[in-house]
């Protein structure tokens, strides 16, 4: 995959996938802008990352904070061909008549409007260049709803559905925009979150629910990082060039439509 000669903005870069995607392009030849919560850690991963990189926080709920990352990739770099919406959160897994309207609102507002206010400001930018790759982060629980999970599942369903609808909008600007759909991914903040939810609903050690989850998976095992890093940069890139619209799973078979 040759990013040489491009520049890629990638929110939620502080988490574990966020910083793999980063490290990925940057390894094939991107200049990356990273953003996240908190400067310093995103300082830290800048330092690590190199040269051909560089970073701003930002709440991406807060529009102006959303712009002036934007405008902070654009006047280190010149343009942004790439933009992947990593940035989300799962919420505390819950039955819904426990769930309240603050942690369905926030929710909505980091994976939802998080996503929308990075393309809204970006979009622009690709048509004047005449092309780009948005990837997007859905989820397996925006395809199938997953129990206790009623916000997150919804949340990730409605990331498809923009993703859909962009890819018909910009076809006509040789933008592309697609969607990624883990599955549980090892050494991820989400899969902690997660299974110490099920922990506590369901009463179980936690390596029982690992078990249970990974007997539904077909290839008998959780994501790994570089399964979700590899295909998000797939998407990015000008080998999928044919491609948009799409949700991909990454699910090792657990997930088939």
């Amino acid at each position: 995959m040759d990013f040489e000669n491009k520049v890629a903005l990638v929110t939620g870069a502080a988490g574990s996938i966020g910083k793999g995607i980063a490290s990925h392009l940057i390894a094939e030849g991107a200049q990356v802008f990273v953003t996240d919560l908190d400067q310093s850690t995103l300082d830290t991963i800048v330092s690590e990352l190199g040269e051909n990189c560089q970073g701003l926080a930002a709440d991406v709920t807060v529009h102006d904070q959303v712009k002036h990352v934007v405008d902070a990739t654009t006047n280190a770099y010149g343009k942004i061909d790439v933009l992947i919406n990593v940035a989300g959160v799962t919420g505390k897994g819950a039955a819904i008549e426990d769930v309240d309207e603050k942690t369905w609102e926030f929710v909505f507002d980091v994976n939802c409007k998080g996503t929308f206010l990075f393309i809204k400001e970006v979009v622009p930018l690709m048509k004047a260049t005449g092309s780009g790759s948005i990837v997007n982060f859905s989820s397996k629980s925006g395809k199938t709803g997953s129990a206790l999970m009623s916000a997150y599942s919804s949340a990730k369903a409605a990331i498809i559905g923009l993703t859909q609808a962009l890819a018909f909008e910009l076809a006509g600007n040789n933008i592309r925009v697609n969607c990624v759909c883990p599955g549980i991914t090892e050494a991820t903040g989400v899969w902690s979150n997660v299974s110490s939810d099920y922990v506590k609903n369901m009463n179980m050690p936690h390596d029982e629910i690992v078990k249970m989850f990974t007997s539904k998976v077909p290839l008998g095992r959780l994501a790994k990082i570089d399964d979700v890093v590899q295909m998000t940069c797939y998407l990015a890139s000008e080998k999928a060039g044919y491609m948009t619209g799409q949700a991909i799973n990454i699910t090792g078979g657990r997930e088939m439509h």
